[in-house]
């Protein structure tokens, strides 16, 4: 992790209707960091990717890009400013191979103005390999399993150059084994100096692998810490306001 600020988000606030569901966040990714984002349902988590993502666009606070005050107009803004969100329903065509998704809309042709599918496996093998994902790149999305479609969205992510990744709950549908590549994955990302956020409910996980973590509780920031150095009590502290003992 480095000290290179890829985003910050300061004094984010939104309001839905009478419902404060932000008030006053800040927020700062660093190149190569791994920031997890912690809080019970309603915390706010939510709001705050949808507004880094560009799906809410009216929302108070600034929000900056290597230095650069930015205002999204919608996701594809987001996106062409390298932020890319990996939702639990992944974004992919089942019908499609792993290559045509990759290019989806931006497929190279041949001289005969055809589908270059050569071209198009030697982009999936360059995208894919350097995540250490070994799939057919003319596989149907559709036929693989859950693990192997993120990691296909992971490298469509890299191939539109995204400096900011967010995973929302990226283990929620993942076997043991899925979960370690992941895990080794995000390794990789980081090594890139790709920024990704990460939310979990899942504790054990924030411990191994992320370097900071903030806590939202009731639309505010409730605490950012160094997970691998705060006892899990803390933490569940900051998520619901009051120690963890008294919870059971």
């Amino acid at each position: 992790m480095s000290d290179q600020v890829t985003v910050a988000m300061s004094g984010i606030t939104k309001r839905f209707g009478g419902v404060h569901a932000l008030r006053g966040v800040d927020l700062t990714l660093r190149a190569g960091e791994v920031h997890a984002l912690l809080g019970e349902n309603g915390a706010g988590k939510s709001t705050l990717i949808n507004i880094l993502s560009g799906v809410v666009t009216d929302h108070g606070g600034e929000i900056s890009i290597g230095g650069q005050p930015v205002r999204f107009a919608g996701p594809a803004a987001a996106q062409a400013a390298g932020i890319a969100t990996i939702h639990q329903e992944l974004d992919l065509v089942p019908a499609l191979s792993v290559a045509e998704n990759l290019v989806l809309g931006r497929e190279p042709r041949t001289r005969l103005r055809t589908l270059d599918r050569r071209a198009m496996a030697r982009a999936a093998q360059d995208w894919l390999g350097p995540l250490g994902a070994r799939i057919d790149p003319r596989r149907p999305v559709g036929s693989l399993r859950v693990g192997e479609q993120q990691l296909v969205e992971i490298a469509k992510a890299l191939s539109l150059d995204a400096r900011v990744l967010v995973m929302d709950e990226p283990t929620a549908a993942l076997a043991d084994a899925e979960v370690r590549r992941l895990m080794s994955t995000i390794r990789a990302l980081r090594e890139r100096g790709v920024a990704v956020v990460y939310i979990s409910h899942r504790l054990e996980e924030i411990e191994h692998i992320a370097d900071r973590a903030t806590v939202l509780r009731n639309g505010e920031v409730a605490g950012t810490l160094r997970p691998d150095r705060a006892d899990r009590q803390r933490i569940i502290t900051l998520m619901v306001g009051r120690p963890a003992e008294a919870l059971f």
